[in-house]
């Protein structure tokens, strides 16, 4: 059984400027899984810098807050309960919008690499 306690992760500043955490990555331990799984996070006004997975797919879950989440030429707003599917190659950044720090989770199938990420 693995389990993996929030409290305990430690983050680090992604390429895209948001504070990541990894929860579970195939690359880092020995999981069988075709996804990687991460918890993010973003200041009141901050935003993440526009950048691209070229071959994956990823998901953005929101926990906490409101953004304003751009991918390619489209921009809607999100808020804590919503998902938003982000296809490979597509353009995305996410601002937060709102007066607190937006939390969410990202899903990355097949799971993150950094050379299929292009800032």
């Amino acid at each position: 059984m693995i389990i993996k306690d929030l409290a305990k992760c430690r983050y680090f500043q992604a390429a895209d400027n948001t504070s990541v955490c990894e929860l579970l990555h195939p690359g880092r331990e020995e999981l069988d899984l075709p996804y990687s799984i991460a918890h993010a996070v973003l200041q009141p006004g901050a935003a993440s810098l526009p950048h691209r997975l070229k071959t994956s797919t990823e998901v953005y879950f929101i926990l906490e807050g409101v953004g304003e989440m751009h991918i390619d030429s489209e921009m809607a707003q999100v808020q804590a309960g919503q998902a938003v599917l982000i296809p490979p190659g597509s353009w995305q950044h996410i601002l937060n919008t709102g007066d607190i720090i937006l939390k969410f989770i990202c899903i990355v199938s097949p799971s993150w690499r950094a050379e299929d990420e292009e800032v």
